[in-house]
């Protein structure tokens, strides 16, 4: 993905009667006035599996997170140190334009499909997913050669910033208005942004539970941004929990598919994230892969690495009907569409080693009556 967001000084935002101020400072002088709570590092333990094979969410503290974020009141209210910025009206409206036009340009199907929501709900959505798109950048993008972990380091700091109401740009403060008015935590943030890191020093995965950790950094974390924002359905009878999950299982079954689809592309950059014991009980290593050449066992391997990306959107499913009826239509588009991709990769009789499984425009939109007629129901 290209993006053309930098995470190189920019101006910081203020705000003085009512009036945009740009100060011409650099990322170090803005650091110096800025209180920032210490970072908790540790080496990660892979937490223990459930029956499916799936790391305990209480592991990863996601519960935490639900609790949270489900409060009535505001987490900014929380924290002494957040205040709440007063931006004015119409750099707000041009913040969240900006952030329309990446999504329509850059997520053409869930742009559309954002376009039911409340006007208030579109906005922090377009604000979410640009800061994930940025994010990913950072690794992913065409300057991803030269970055560090300190400028992940940095990125995490300057998000610590958003959430305390001291955006850097115009982008950044059509997040920093949402997480106000909506209650976002910060954790599932911090988590994308550890996402980042892995990828920056793992390139190998021996086992699904190793895998799917870094499933959830770097995408299972968006369902957890998204529920807060696309709210839960008044009538709904399932828990809060259980939404949350959905949410999480959606984003792990999209990791998970996007791998698939992306075998061939990523062992050109030496990058295999396929579990090593599981190529193992098929007879197969990352020789294989290198040498991209289809064979029955690869056939046999892939179908069971679909099956299990297909129960994850199969769990999804009773979460993405527990929205709010508004809300429904994006997630339901993306949950089918990415199962479009699993049967394009069979249809390419399980080669994506060499021909990358895609969903045509037309069939895409073909799916958008389908998809809204499941989000009108439960």
């Amino acid at each position: 993905m290209c993006s053309t967001f930098s995470i190189a000084a920019n101006p910081c935002i203020g705000v003085s009667n009512d009036k945009i101020m740009c100060q011409k400072t650099t990322v170090a002088a803005t650091r110096a006035g800025v209180t920032i709570a210490p970072r908790q590092r540790s080496s990660h333990i892979f937490p223990g599996l459930s029956r499916q094979g799936i790391p305990q969410s209480t592991a990863l503290h996601v519960s935490e997170i639900v609790e949270r974020q489900s409060q009535d009141n505001s987490l900014a209210m929380e924290d002494a140190c957040r205040s709440k910025p007063q931006f004015h009206p119409m750099f707000l409206e041009e913040a969240y334009e900006r952030c329309r036009n990446i999504c329509a340009e850059y997520a053409k199907t869930f742009y559309l499909g954002t376009l039911l929501m409340t006007e208030e709900r579109q906005k922090a959505i377009w604000a979410i997913y640009v800061w994930c798109r940025r994010t990913d950048e950072l690794v992913d993008g065409p300057n991803a050669t030269y970055m560090g972990s300190v400028v992940l380091d940095r990125w995490e700091e300057r998000l610590q910033d958003i959430f305390y109401g001291r955006p850097y740009d115009m982008l950044d403060a059509a997040l920093t208005d949402t997480v106000f008015k909506f209650p976002l935590d910060i954790k599932p943030f911090r988590d994308m942004i550890e996402g980042m890191r892995m990828d920056t020093r793992k390139f190998r995965y021996e086992d699904f539970q190793e895998l799917y950790l870094y499933c959830y950094y770097v995408a299972g974390t968006v369902g957890l941004m998204s529920v807060p924002v696309m709210g839960i359905a008044p009538d709904s009878s399932s828990s809060a929990q259980s939404i949350y999950n959905g949410a999480l299982n959606l984003g792990v079954g999209n990791q998970l598919t996007n791998i698939l689809r992306d075998v061939g592309e990523d062992a050109s950059r030496g990058r295999v994230y396929l579990p090593q014991d599981e190529l193992a009980q098929f007879g197969l290593c990352d020789k294989d892969v290198f040498a991209r050449k289809v064979t029955d066992n690869w056939r046999e391997f892939m179908k069971e690495q679909i099956k299990r990306a297909r129960t994850f959107f199969n769990m999804a499913e009773e979460g993405a009907s527990q929205l709010d009826k508004d809300s429904r239509w994006p997630v339901w588009s993306s949950l089918l569409i990415y199962r479009e991709i699993l049967d394009a990769i069979e249809e390419n009789d399980y080669d994506n080693l060499t021909k990358r499984a895609y969903v045509g425009r037309m069939k895409k939109f073909l799916m958008l009556p389908q998809a809204y007629n499941r989000a009108q129901s439960k």
